[in-house]
């Protein structure tokens, strides 16, 4: 899509796929919308990035109805904030460990409490609120450092696209048998911090609507640009693959 892969997957699919992590290298997740790809588009480190993801998932609805056009009728979104609140319930039983890494430690502290009450056994192996700046070797070095040390299965980043995949593609070979899910304003959400678009506001596709009234100075730019040229330039995709069919049958 515009140069990005992205997976026709349901959240079962993501749950399996969780559960065997390859035993050389850390698995990774993302979960792409319109910011995703158009940010790809223009930039080469964070398309090899999103290259590299074991699983990209259609996480805005602009993307599932792409592909429901492209010949996935029963495409459904898999977005990564519900996906996180199922692992955290799904894992309790199966002994999965959780890390979480970014956001504040406010944040942080009211997503613990939060996991906690979602998944009563909720095993949380640690969290780690990083400083709002690029990570000097040293601290990356110590972050890699911790996550390793704490047994984690499922390590949650919320740095936000596209920091937290390029961080993710940096270092899955220094972290084996884990899973590494880019899951953004999840830490947020899940801890109450933000408050989350209404079910029948997602339904139709207009969470970025309610986000861009909440945060119009950081946002309106990402939507009132990248939503209408996704539009146009997806279109033009699809043209582009039918035209010569067309032409063909005549």
């Amino acid at each position: 899509m515009l140069g990005t892969s992205i997976a026709t997957t349901s959240y079962g699919e993501a749950l399996r796929a969780i559960a065997q992590p390859p035993a050389d290298r850390a698995q990774l997740f993302a979960f792409c919308n319109v910011h995703s790809v158009m940010t790809a588009r223009r930039d080469r480190d964070v398309r090899e990035a999103l290259d590299a993801m074991d699983m990209a998932t259609p996480d805005g609805m602009p993307l599932v109805w792409t592909l429901r056009r492209r010949g996935h009728p029963s495409q459904t979104r898999v977005y990564g904030p519900d996906l996180m609140e199922l692992a955290l319930a799904h894992g309790v039983a199966l002994g999965w460990r959780h890390f979480f890494f970014g956001a504040t430690d406010e944040t942080l502290a009211r997503l613990c409490a939060s996991a906690e009450v979602l998944a009563p056994g909720i095993r949380i192996a640690g969290s780690y609120a990083p400083p709002y700046r690029p990570l000097t070797p040293h601290e990356e070095d110590d972050i890699v450092g911790r996550i390793a040390d704490s047994g984690a299965n499922l390590v949650w980043v919320g740095l936000g696209m596209p920091k937290q995949e390029l961080w993710m593609h940096r270092t899955r070979d220094r972290l084996p048998a884990t899973n590494l899910l880019g899951v953004g304003a999840a830490f947020d959400l899940l801890s109450g911090t933000v408050p989350q678009a209404p079910d029948w506001l997602q339904d139709r596709g207009l969470e970025w609507a309610y986000r861009l009234w909440r945060e119009p100075r950081r946002l309106w730019r990402r939507y009132l640009y990248n939503n209408p040229a996704f539009v146009l330039l997806a279109l033009r995709e699809e043209l582009r693959e039918h035209l010569p069919q067309v032409f063909r049958v005549r």
